[in-house]
């Protein structure tokens, strides 16, 4: 879903390398350095969505809302262009000789936007009350690594216990994380959005603080008109080094990615994350040196609810793979923006495999009838993709079941929600038909992120309901391995067997295909596909 802020991707140098024929780009490096210094109190004006939950660091786990939540908190730590950690507001995180207890050092000076200090409370009491079963958060699974996690989050029953007892705080400034088992990767995990701190006054009304709520990032909360718009305002007082370089940020909704891009080309949207497939052609020379377009870790799928396609036999599905036609869908309708996916993990990220699929993902009509035929045919001899209206998905959805009907003989259709908080709403509700489109960017830079937060059984968002157990070993397996090498080992070994079980079909990798307005300058993207708010300047 989601990702680092701080990556330091240099937008400049790769729109020369990948769009020298733009118009413009002759007289504009595409750096949009800013002349005269600018207007530090302006405001920038982004292209996003309805959140679909209340925003809370650890119910959020969709786009719209992690681009809130990324900027009002910060977080122990990010990771930078190669996967690299680097500490933010922890001074250090260190692990013990085995990895079972890791001690956290907070750096000193931190407030929450209320004015309150960050201490070690802030985030055990955070973590504490995210865990408990009561308390309903969609991120809860990620805090199961911490010793006393089926206390306050048993799979039956009531909670026995408030507190997890892995977590201690040793002083204001340090608290210890003692795992049920030892993680070679646990201070990747803790750059995900989920381990962020809270202030006290959250338990006084948590309900209402999803509404309004006080983070300790560089930009504090400042109002949220539903479908239309979330207002953020610099906080003066941050401590961290981004330090925002405008007044505050306007994140607007928007129905469809169409309207957007008009409103950018008028100069009345300042920054747009993504550009409509139908306006791919044309982008480069609209915007000239002010157009992007960088890859970053992210991957598109099509994915099976398994309480539709039953007992299906995986040979279906590796046959519903090879009837796509990636290489033309990803040159011609989606022009050139998009890579072929060989793998479910994206290239950018620790852990990728070139051709993991093995063959699975190449384009061979006549495999694909034997495979469907072998394993028993499609189920309803029908296939429906499900996907948001508002996401510009439209056009290769419709092209991926052309592919299907003309090479499978199957029907295929698309089921357009208005937008993407009704496609999640569908998602968790089991009220998919066939299967939906799954698009997910890094929560940080493993290739355990990509296939243990989407295939395990337990996971949250794997929402068309894979369970496997071999699976689920395998991967238990990689988590218990003594070093991060061996746990990326374990965890390639692990993708070998989805591709015979296929939780999902990988399609392509993501790009980042967007642009900004001429009010802006210093506008660039970071690894997991986000606009590094912060950095941006008002002309």
């Amino acid at each position: 879903m989601r990702g680092a802020r701080s990556a330091k991707w240099v937008v400049g140098a790769l729109v020369v390398a990948m769009a020298a024929s733009a118009c413009g780009s002759d007289d504009d490096d595409g750096s949009g350095s800013a002349s005269g210094g600018g207007n530090p109190d302006g405001i920038v004006k982004v292209d996003g969505g309805e959140p679909q939950n209340p925003l809370l660091p650890t119910n959020t786990n969709e786009q719209y809302g992690a681009l809130v939540i990324q900027n009002v908190w910060s977080k122990l730590l990010d990771f930078d262009d190669d996967g690299k950690i680097f500490m933010v507001q922890a001074e250090s995180v260190e692990p013990n000789e085995d990895n079972s207890v890791w001690t956290v050092t907070l750096k000193d000076g931190w407030t929450f936007h209320d004015g309150t200090p960050v201490t070690a409370e802030s985030y055990v009491n955070a973590w504490n009350w995210a865990a408990n079963i009561d308390n309903n958060q969609n991120n809860s699974f990620w805090f199961q690594d911490i010793q006393g996690y089926e206390d306050v989050h048993p799979e039956e029953g009531e909670p026995t216990a408030d507190a997890m007892s892995g977590l201690e705080v040793v002083d204001d400034l340090t608290f210890t994380i003692t795992l049920t088992t030892p993680l070679s990767y646990y201070d990747y995990k803790l750059g995900y959005d989920a381990f962020t701190p809270l202030p006290e006054s959250f338990f006084d009304d948590p309900e209402a603080f999803g509404e309004h709520p006080i983070g300790d990032g560089p930009y504090e909360f400042t109002s949220w008109e539903h479908n239309s718009s979330i207002e953020l305002t610099r906080y003066d007082d941050y401590a961290g080094e981004d330090k925002a370089q405008n007044g505050g940020i306007e994140i607007v909704a928007y129905t469809g990615l169409d309207a957007a891009y008009q409103d950018l080309l008028s100069d009345n949207l300042d920054v747009i994350r993504q550009i409509d497939p139908k306006d791919l052609p044309n982008y480069h020379d609209d915007l000239g040196g002010r157009a992007i377009q960088q890859p970053y870790n992210g991957i598109q799928t099509i994915v099976p609810v398994w309480y539709n396609w039953g007992e299906t036999d995986p040979k279906v599905l590796q046959g519903v793979s090879m009837a796509i036609d990636r290489e033309t869908i990803t040159q011609t309708v989606l022009d050139g923006a998009y890579s072929p996916a060989d793998s479910f993990v994206a290239p950018g990220v620790y852990g990728y495999q070139e051709g993991a699929s093995h063959g699975i993902t190449d384009y061979d009509p006549d495999r694909a009838r034997q495979l469907v035929e072998e394993g028993g045919g499609v189920p309803g001899n029908k296939i429906t993709i499900q996907y948001n209206a508002d996401g510009g998905h439209r056009e290769w959805v419709e092209a991926v079941c052309n592919n299907l009907i003309e090479n499978l003989g199957v029907e295929c259709v698309g089921d357009a929600k208005p937008d993407f908080d009704t496609d999640l709403e569908a998602r968790e509700a089991n009220e998919v038909q066939s299967m939906y489109r799954g698009g997910w960017f890094q929560d940080y830079p493993l290739n355990v992120n990509f296939l243990k937060e989407l295939y395990a059984s337990y996971a949250q968002s794997n929402y068309g309901r894979f369970d496997n157990e071999q699976v689920d070993q395998l991967f238990e397996q990689g988590d218990t391995a003594a070093t991060l090498d061996e746990t990326v080992q374990a965890y390639q070994e692990a993708e070998q067997v989805l591709w015979d079980e296929m939780p999902a079909i990988p399609l392509w990798y993501q790009n980042v295909n967007g642009g900004w307005s001429n009010n802006v300058s210093n506008v660039r993207f970071d690894m997991a596909g986000q606009p590094v708010l912060t950095e941006i300047t008002v002309n």
